[in-house]
């Protein structure tokens, strides 16, 4: 099914055995140099077939910390841990690249909270961190390229096949290609050869030191900022170095921006491939291989890509996070048993972006291969029923069926899904219906039997066979005892998504969760045709969100002329008057002329059915929201470790 994508390429003398590519990216999983939780994280992407893993990104210099857990090779200390991973992805037939990286101004935090002084070609300050940098000494920029190649050095005794130059999303290589950020009038400024010189030079070192190991480039196709690189300048720099690197690895945007950060990990709302175009390109104009990373989720998405000659090889990050196994799934012909990723971004670059191990909400297994390595049997057969079939009911049924427990799924509703399949609904998040097709599959694989339509009550039990019960009932609405709340013009953000009544032309939200949920219905109703007000109780809409998902969904909302009031509590209502109250100063905001009042409030655990069986003999064990409403993630996490150990 997937010819491309399976066949062999040789690049630089480095054979790779498909074009599956696990690119770098930061785990926050181990600090200084990889421990065994890192180790164990690429061993299973390698386990699963990937043919180039690249490790994350490994500081050249001791001014190059952006970030804590970061890994680090200035000196030959680190070479038998990282000996350790190599080794690991050698086993398992993968070859093994590690990225070399300077952030120059782009520090986000370092471990004892304290920022270090930022070093850049010139003191032009960083957008997104706030960041203003010192401009480099000439002294400064040669240890700092002789850094690099000590660290090729170091690591090509680690065993690592290759290295990639990290030119991508404006740092410290970029900034020096940028005239707008290097403002120097030196042998490393000025004209467009004068600012090529420093990643001239860090090649040059590279190959002194390691001239027999494959040598690419990873940068922006365009860093789609005003103050960033074109995609024409791209273009310039990538044919002008052609002939001195192996391959070029192709993404897009800049950390240095808000919306141009986006891009690092672009989320749902953003086309499956979209970068491919910039890395075809470059390939057509330099002849040199290309790497292309960009929201490939799936194989056939991939093989698209390569059978267009829009790149060599295909970054499947997020793809190879959601299910490790997906190449060989893809290989053998098991594409429908491929755990596809939704790019939601949650427990990903979401926990990443908090200095948290990286993970993900379908596979919380991600980032937790030691803790879980090995699904552990049934020492005693039990016969389970789990009330309820959202995510976190689906996965304690799945989990648990797949030790060798008897597993009854009964779900209330005509579908499975609970609040995923009111999420898919939102605007730009139609795929995060897809966790309901994954989990539903694991269920099917696992042999769990499901019944829907029905509602589990003590009266209901009566007679059935079950050893344990798995209460995963969820959550409803929460609708606060405020003023007004029972009139008609008051819709929940469910009733909304279920498209079951009539919304006016003019709508306010109040909003105080500030997560997904408001920021889509506002997109939902200004599409329908509506004027929106957004009312946040958090100082901005959707904050409780990773900054990538959030802004892109904000831009969304500016384009459409949604007004967003921050600092904004409910107050009560009387058509056709909202009351809301500031939260700084207590100042009432009064908004009238509203024809729909559309609350998204948070949720009311749903704990019916653990009240209804108080006192009996039935060993309940509750999950998920109808514990406490959280999200995706802990329902999903919690599904696990209940099937893990029950």
């Amino acid at each position: 099914m997937f010819p491309h994508l399976f066949s062999e390429i040789t690049i630089g003398g480095c054979t790779i055995p498909n074009r599956i590519v696990s690119p770098g990216h930061h785990t926050y999983l181990s600090d200084r140099e990889p421990n065994e939780e890192l180790v164990a994280y690429h061993r299973a992407r390698a386990t699963g077939g990937t043919g180039l893993i690249i490790s994350e990104v490994v500081a050249v210099h001791a001014t190059a910390t952006f970030s804590h857990n970061l890994l680090v090779a200035t000196d030959r200390s680190v070479i038998p841990a990282f000996s350790r991973l190599t080794k690991a992805c050698h086993d398992q037939g993968s070859r093994i690249f590690a990225q070399l990286f300077h952030p120059g101004r782009e520090i986000v935090h370092v471990p004892d909270g304290l920022l270090p002084i930022a070093w850049a070609p010139s003191a032009v300050p960083n957008e997104r961190f706030h960041i203003m940098p010192k401009p480099m000494p000439v002294s400064l920029i040669k240890d700092v390229v002789s850094g690099y190649g000590n660290a090729a050095s170091i690591l090509a005794e680690a065993g690592f096949d290759g290295f990639e130059i990290v030119a991508s999303h404006g740092y410290l290589p970029a900034q020096f290609l940028n005239s707008r950020v290097n403002q120097r009038d030196d042998q490393y400024g000025g004209d467009a050869d004068r600012r090529l010189k420093f990643v001239r030079d860090v090649v040059t070192a590279i190959r002194g030191r390691v001239p027999d190991h494959v040598l690419g480039l990873r940068i922006s196709g365009t860093e789609m900022d005003t103050q960033g690189l074109t995609e024409e300048e791209v273009g310039q720099v990538c044919q002008a170095i052609s002939q001195d690197i192996d391959y070029f690895s192709v993404t897009a945007g800049s950390s240095s921006g808000l919306g141009s950060a986006v891009h690092i990990a672009p989320p749902m709302g953003m086309a499956p491939g979209y970068t491919a175009p910039l890395a075809g390109t470059i390939r057509r104009t330099t002849g040199v291989p290309v790497i292309v990373t960009g929201r490939i989720n799936q194989p056939q998405v991939a093989e698209q890509i390569l059978a267009r000659g829009e790149a060599d090889l295909c970054g499947m990050n997020r793809a190879l996070i959601c299910d490790p196994g997906m190449p060989g799934k893809a290989k053998t012909g098991q594409s429908n048993h491929i755990r596809a990723c939704i790019g939601c971004n949650q427990a990903c670059i979401g926990r990443a972006q908090k200095g948290l191990g990286i993970s993900c909400i379908q596979n919380p297994t991600s980032g937790r291969e030691l803790e879980y390595a090995k699904l552990p049997p049934v020492t005693k057969h039990k016969q389970i029923i789990v009330a309820g079939g959202g995510p976190a009911g689906m996965k304690a049924a799945a989990v648990a069926a797949k030790r060798g427990h008897e597993v009854l799924l009964v779900e209330r509703d005509q579908w499975l899904g609970g609040q995923a399949r009111l999420a898919q609904r939102l605007p730009g998040r139609e795929e995060f219906g897809g966790i309901i097709d994954n989990l539903e599959r694991e269920m099917i694989e696992a042999g769990v039997t499901v019944v829907t339509n029905t509602s589990i009550t003590a009266e209901w039990l009566q007679g059935k066979p079950v050893d344990v019960l798995i209460g995963a009932t969820g959550a409803a609405p929460y609708k606060p005892d405020l003023e007004g709340l029972c009139q008609p013009h008051v819709l929940t953000a469910w009733e909304v998504l279920e498209d079951e009544v009539n919304v006016g032309t003019s709508v306010a939200i109040a909003d105080w969760r500030s997560d997904w949920i408001g920021i889509g219905v506002a997109e939902k109703l200004a599409r329908a045709g509506s004027s929106v007000t957004l009312f946040v109780n958090a100082a901005m809409a959707g904050e409780t969100i990773e900054n990538y998902t959030r802004n892109h969904y904000l831009g969304r909302l500016h384009n459409l002329n949604v007004k967003i009031h921050t600092h904004a509590r409910l107050f009560g209502t009387d058509y056709p008057i909202v009351y809301f109250q500031d939260t700084l100063t207590d100042e009432p905001i009064v908004i009238d002329e509203i024809d729909t009042l559309v609350l998204s409030l948070g949720h009311s655990a749903d704990q019916t059915l653990e009240r209804e069986l108080a006192g009996s003999n039935i060993e309940l064990h509750s999950i998920g929201d109808c514990v406490a409403p959280r999200t995706a993630e802990e329902a999903v996490y919690e599904g696990l470790r209940k099937g893990w150990s029950i």
